[in-house]
């Protein structure tokens, strides 16, 4: 019988839908280690983590979206790559995208972004968020229950990106059945990404980002997109239409998957830790530990990968140019060497913010700060608007031996399908 250790990450279904058995096999072997027959490492321990993803000088982030087990489209030589992989960029998978950049290129189109999640905007955007969180659950708590991912999850983080954004309202029911369909990053069932396909959702919605930047540049507007289209980089040179479009799209749907699946793993925790529910809505100012805690259990985005450009170390070890690397986010976050009883849920957990579920260094997730707005204030419309939200027995089975379906992703950790029943609070017509 293979060794669970030894079973492939990248496509055993078993492992891509509970991944923390296998990593805690791996993590047997010590905090970085290369399993039998493959031709890249595991990073399990959280100080190695930290230092791997704060290396942007040693390590690229070229293979994040292709993941460790993809073949390089050229074989390395010498103790520094970082010509080979240049003049290779654009045949690695999702090469140009903002998470796979490095270097000046990453921190122009990073400068872009961050325009897009300052508070001030936030804070602006914050009223739609409620009014619309609050219209989505009091219609799911007068029906007593609901499907949270597909029904609430989905369309709630797709219009409240196209909102900021500033996506005109009557292409949004559209876009929302273009990300509704779409795989997670990915995703075991439909196979490897094809940027070129006219069907591909990215490729799908750049039509209508060329067309909105356009608009914008002899008539702007007051949304972000008006902001994108006047952006120039930090040495003042403009950036390309294209490159504007590749940005507004990534950062339309690479945020999707995140916050929606951030509140279906929030839910679990609120339905089944006894009594978290109670004090959260005792006391709503706990949600954001609460949510902090999740994201390091079960945060969204279970691994990324690194290529060492350069031949360079990680701790100890000495890494040659042209290794791959996993590094297991989820595997960081449950390290007994930095967080005690680290598979149990603790709301009041010390220097929790120093988790790594939303990455850390020059790539963290740069839409961290709307993820934890949306989600905060959804749930508290839910704690608000209920006297108990549990899951559906039928569907799930009972607490303490529930059946949950994660999607078979080898990078993000969501939720198939979570139903609910939602018990009303006394001023549900309030």
């Amino acid at each position: 019988m293979t060794a669970l250790e030894d079973r492939d990450y990248f496509t055993d279904y078993e492992i891509l839908k509970d991944p923390y058995e296998y990593f805690e096999a791996v993590r047997g072997h010590g905090p970085i280690w290369q399993p039998t027959g493959r031709d890249y490492l595991i990073v399990t321990g959280f100080d190695e983590t930290v230092e791997i993803l704060n290396n942007n000088r040693d390590f690229s982030a070229v293979i994040g979206l292709a993941g460790a087990a993809a073949p390089l489209p050229f074989q390395p030589h010498g103790s520094d790559i970082t010509e080979q992989l240049e003049a290779n960029r654009s045949k690695i998978l999702g090469g140009d995208l903002l998470v796979n950049l490095d270097d000046d290129a990453h921190n122009n189109m990073r400068s872009l972004v961050n325009r897009l999640f300052t508070p001030s905007r936030l804070k602006a955007n914050e009223e739609f968020i409620r009014e619309y969180s609050e219209e989505l659950v009091k219609k799911a708590v007068a029906n007593g229950s609901v499907e949270l991912i597909k029904t609430i999850s989905t369309p709630f983080v797709t219009l409240v990106i196209a909102d900021l954004l500033g996506v005109p309202e009557q292409d949004r029911e559209h876009f929302m059945k273009i990300i509704e369909a779409a795989p997670p990053p990915g995703s075991l069932e439909t196979g490897e990404n094809d940027f070129s396909d006219e069907n591909h959702p990215m490729v799908a919605m750049a039509g209508y980002f060329a067309r909105y930047i356009g608009e914008r540049m002899p008539a702007p507007r007051d949304d972000i997109l008006s902001e994108l289209a006047h952006a120039e980089y930090p040495d003042g040179t403009k950036p390309r239409l294209e490159d504007l479009v590749a940005l507004s799209v990534f950062m339309f749907g690479a945020g999707q998957d995140t916050s929606a699946k951030l509140l279906g793993n929030s839910m679990r925790y609120i339905t089944d830790v006894p009594g978290l529910q109670d004090r959260l809505r005792a006391d709503p100012s706990l949600i954001p530990a609460m949510l902090e805690e999740v994201l390091r259990l079960e945060g969204s985005t279970k691994q990324t990968a690194r290529l060492a450009r350069r031949d360079t170390k990680i701790g100890d070890l000495d890494v040659p140019a042209g290794t791959k690397v996993l590094v297991a986010l989820s595997a960081a976050n449950r390290d007994a060497r930095r967080w005690p009883a680290p598979a149990d849920f603790e709301l009041d957990r010390k220097k929790i913010k120093e988790h790594v579920g939303f990455g850390r260094g020059k790539h963290v997730c740069a839409g961290a700060p709307l993820a934890r707005v949306e989600v905060r204030i959804i749930l508290e419309q839910f704690l608000k608007h209920t006297s108990n939200i549990d899951l559906d027995e039928s569907r799930h089975g009972p607490r303490g031996s529930r059946d949950l379906d994660f999607e078979p992703s080898f990078i993000i950790r969501g939720l198939a399908e979570l139903h609910l029943k939602l018990t009303p609070s006394a001023d549900i017509g309030s």
